[in-house]
């Protein structure tokens, strides 16, 4: 379930993340969901499904049936990659919900439940409340992307989401510096690229 390159999450946001997860590092195109295999990889390293459920489903799956899968969570994140990038620096506003239909018919099919489970000894309180998931079928493996995708659009300002400033790059990110002065995916690739270029046009002026 590994990549031979791990998968970026620079976006500060899930949601983006899952839309990051085709990107040209240096010079070739790396699709993280390129094919069954990648989908579940991507996931784990996402921490989105536990690492049971994915080896369960990945025994359970008939030949083909999590390449399929892929092929929908790609063409997922190209539709919600035309919303975002659609909305971007600006707020939402009811209007944008007709847009989110896609998604909603997505999320009305998640099983999921709640569940009471014992705290650690000596917490207090004894119990707490969590939400579980149902894993009934390979198609489940998108609920907590698509859920992801949610909370990306009902809790961020969509005003602070950003691409990077990159000449090639094409990764997104919510920008929750202060200022909202972010420019890079990261200063480790673009930001650091992007002052080197400076630089050899500053030497290039002075030697002209």
């Amino acid at each position: 379930m590994t990549q031979t390159m791990p998968a970026f999450f620079l976006a500060d946001a899930t949601g983006l993340d899952f839309l990051n997860s085709v990107a040209t590092p240096v010079e070739t195109p790396i699709d993280w969901l390129e094919d069954g295999e990648g989908l579940l990889g991507w996931l784990h390293q996402a921490r989105l499904v536990p690492d049971d459920v994915l080896h369960d489903i990945q025994e359970r799956a008939i030949p083909g049936e999590l390449d399929r899968l892929a092929a929908q969570a790609r063409a997922l994140r190209e539709w919600f990659r035309s919303f975002v990038r659609e909305r971007k620096g600006r707020p939402l506003t009811p209007d944008d919900l007709a847009g989110l239909e896609p998604l909603n018919e997505l999320l009305r099919r998640d099983e999921g439940y709640g569940e009471i489970v014992a705290q650690p000894s000596g917490n207090v309180p004894a119990f707490t409340f969590l939400r579980r998931r149902r894993w009934s079928s390979p198609e489940a493996l998108l609920l907590p992307i698509a859920e992801a995708m949610a909370r990306l659009v009902c809790d961020e300002d969509f005003s602070h989401v950003k691409a990077c400033e990159g000449p090639t790059c094409t990764l997104l990110f919510a920008d929750h510096t202060r200022g909202h002065a972010r420019r890079w995916c990261s200063m480790a690739f673009c930001g650091n690229r992007a002052k080197q270029a400076a630089h050899r046009r500053r030497q290039k002026e002075t030697g002209a």
